[in-house]
């Protein structure tokens, strides 16, 4: 008999599921279900259409048509599922042509991702409100500019917040960005590395306004400014950039349930606690491989990596998914910045004893032309020694260290081998001491 693998959801976790699923069985009937008109694109790349750097939306798109077609996946866009019958394994749903049917599926995974996070504002119904997760919200932030915008207020200073930020100054526009906590980039980086990436920004003329709480939308219908700590900030365009919160309704509706971040619950195999029902990307919780208590980190590399996992378990085979680290990485104008493991911040609310070192370097040789500062801050648990987080601020080579730092992570790799690991050297790539190698040493120091 032919398996039915119904996967809600087509962007990354649902597309890699399907890809996973379609190696394990050539048979089955596996489709693709998804409210959106365009599927499988980069949301990561939203921002930098915005900024001038790729010059078109659709080049966004990562999965073609033709994908699907050589894949044999049945791809329905402008589709709703509206309700999961979990005992009767069937799906209610809402077709383009706006007729209601019900769908039974023999597997399903729920790849419905996460939804822009609006805080209980007063004046938040009212119009004039935009945010970045979808090709369609950028595309009407790029026509606001393309229409005469010359100013924007961005609310909250997360990834995207700073992403977006950079690329409307990119195109010309005065950007503010407000944010109620002490420092951007909370959930990222601790305070002292943050600092580095404030002052770079401000330095690009983008006002960043910290301790600032948003109270009011100002406007009749449409709005117009934003009163935030009992000042008014008037600008052309208004950004939410609160977050985004785990896309749940339908599971919750179904009764599959949910885990302590809030996400749907899961076990390695990222199945719910409902057989034959799976849970991947943004919706779903996984645990950290530090705390090894369940987080939703919200990163296109783990929604793929959970998606790859669900997928070849749906598909009759046996996959087992980890845990993650939220390995994080972003280019922010003329600097890169990066994250893996736990802050030091996070490691203190976990209740983890850390030591921490934090170096200045250089990404070559000082006497080389071009070198760019770098800057490296690891984080130890202070009794087993072994290293549990990492942040770099740099002008380059930042991916390929904090890509080095998560294997060693993820090794279990103690402080002590860090600091005698074997690195390689030219003037023209990078200094004679590797700075990772120099932060390890000084952490040993004060060991001792």
């Amino acid at each position: 008999m032919v398996r039915q693998i119904v996967i809600i959801g087509a962007s990354a976790a649902g597309i890699e599921a399907a890809a996973a699923a379609r190696k394990k069985d050539r048979t089955a009937e596996i489709i693709l279900i998804t409210q959106e008109k365009t599927a499988g694109y980069s949301r990561c790349g939203l921002p930098f259409v915005i900024a001038g750097h790729i010059p078109n939306f659709r080049d966004l798109v990562v999965y073609p048509p033709a994908f699907f077609q050589m894949q044999k996946l049945d791809l329905r866009t402008q589709t709703k599922v509206s309700a999961i019958n979990t005992k009767d394994k069937t799906l209610t749903i809402q077709t383009k042509e706006n007729s209601t049917q019900s769908l039974p599926y023999d597997t399903l995974v729920i790849a419905t991702g996460a939804e822009p996070f609006m805080p209980s504002i007063k004046g938040k119904e009212k119009a004039g409100i935009h945010s970045l997760r979808t090709l369609e919200d950028g595309e009407k932030i790029d026509a606001a500019i393309k229409a005469g915008a010359q100013s924007a207020l961005i609310m909250g200073a997360g990834l995207i917040g700073l992403e977006l930020s950079a690329g409307l100054v990119e195109r010309g526009l005065k950007v503010t960005v407000v944010e109620m906590l002490p420092q951007i980039l909370p959930q990222f980086l601790d305070a002292d590395m943050a600092k580095l990436i404030q002052q770079h920004l401000e330095e690009k003329g983008i006002t960043i306004l910290l301790n600032t709480i948003v109270e009011e939308f100002l406007g009749e219908t449409q709005i117009s400014a934003v009163k935030a700590n009992g000042q008014v900030l008037e600008a052309d365009l208004i950004i939410s950039a609160f977050g985004v919160r785990a896309s749940t309704n339908l599971a919750k509706e179904a009764n599959i349930p949910l885990g302590e971040t809030q996400a749907i619950k899961t076990n390695a195999r990222m199945e719910t606690e409902i057989k034959d029902v799976y849970a991947v990307g943004d919706c779903a919780e996984a645990p950290s491989l530090i705390t090894h208590r369940p987080t939703c980190a919200q990163l296109g590399t783990i929604a793929v990596r959970e998606g790859k996992v669900a997928g070849t378990n749906a598909g009759g085979d046996y996959s087992l998914f980890n845990g993650v680290l939220a390995s994080a990485v972003t280019q922010l104008f003329d600097i890169q910045v990066a994250n893996t493991g736990l802050t030091q911040t996070a490691a203190q609310r976990n209740r983890i004893e850390v030591i921490t070192a934090t170096v200045s370097s250089k990404t070559r040789a000082s006497y080389f032309p071009g070198t760019k500062p770098i800057k490296i801050k690891l984080v130890v648990e202070k009794e087993s020694k072994r290293i549990i987080g990492a942040q770099i601020v740099g002008g380059e080579e930042v991916t390929q260290r904090i890509n080095s730092l998560s294997f060693a992570i993820q090794q279990g790799m103690t402080i002590q081998e860090l600091a005698k690991a074997d690195t390689a050297y030219a003037p023209p790539l990078c200094e004679t001491w590797e700075p990772m190698i120099l932060a390890a040493e000084m952490i040993l120091m004060k060991l001792r």
